[in-house]
């Protein structure tokens, strides 16, 4: 028989939601503090996490840190990264362009280590890597799945790096042809301008031919009296 009294359930319901919203603001510090660069790490999923998988653990993390359910001031950021990261491990070309830069980085940092580059994760050689003679030598001693988290920063952040120079690039060479299109229109706008100016004074100029021309004229005419 339960010895437990009403009060004591309430007590217990009450610490229960205490613990969940506590649990919950915990989730939401750590998408905020988690690298934007890689959804994986957004996500807390492995790099072989199927479709459906990415789709069943955002529904689960939205909806556990959806900022109707819990205090924390900066839960709609931690919601709109988390909407974010998902969306872009759900677009298949931007996933395998992830996923290049990741297995590229893995790639450099076996060599690194002079290891084979077709160990898997689960290799003995990697799981006790801060056990091998030569690498403690060399003072390398941090455990793989924390070498592999840095150097796939590393690259991302490389990677991230070549895009904003090269966005900052195209914008450039963008604004050079927008420039040389206008100035390519204002010197064609000019040259229409004068061709107007040229017509509308066309008579001017031959009035002013004529002019001249008779008085030449009437002078050579004088100069024959003259001479006559």
């Amino acid at each position: 028989m339960s010895s437990s009294t009403p009060v004591d359930a309430d007590l217990e319901q009450l610490l229960s939601r205490e613990a969940s919203a506590f649990q919950r603001e915990l989730e939401v510090e750590r998408i905020l503090k988690s690298f934007k660069l890689n959804p994986y790490d957004i996500l807390n999923l492995g790099f072989t996490a199927k479709p459906e998988d990415i789709k069943r653990r955002y529904r689960q993390l939205s909806l556990f840190i959806h900022p109707d359910k819990t205090a924390h001031s900066r839960a709609p950021d931690a919601f709109d990264i988390l909407k974010k990261a998902e969306a872009e491990l759900s677009d298949t070309a931007k996933r395998e362009e992830l996923d290049a830069a990741i297995a590229s980085a893995r790639t450099t940092l076996l060599r690194s280590l002079s290891l084979p580059t077709n160990l898997t994760d689960d290799d003995p050689r990697l799981r006790n890597l801060g056990d091998d003679p030569k690498l403690k030598e060399q003072g390398l001693t941090t455990p793989w799945n924390i070498m592999l988290k840095e150097k796939i920063k590393e690259v991302l952040i490389e990677e991230e790096v070549r895009r904003r120079k090269a966005i900052k690039m195209n914008l450039a060479n963008e604004g050079l042809e927008a420039r040389k299109k206008e100035e390519e229109v204002a010197a064609k706008k000019r040259k229409a301008e004068d061709d107007k100016v040229w017509e509308e004074t066309r008579e001017q100029r031959v009035d002013s031919w004529r002019s001249f021309a008779n008085g030449a004229k009437k002078k050579k005419k004088q100069k024959t009296a003259i001479l006559g």
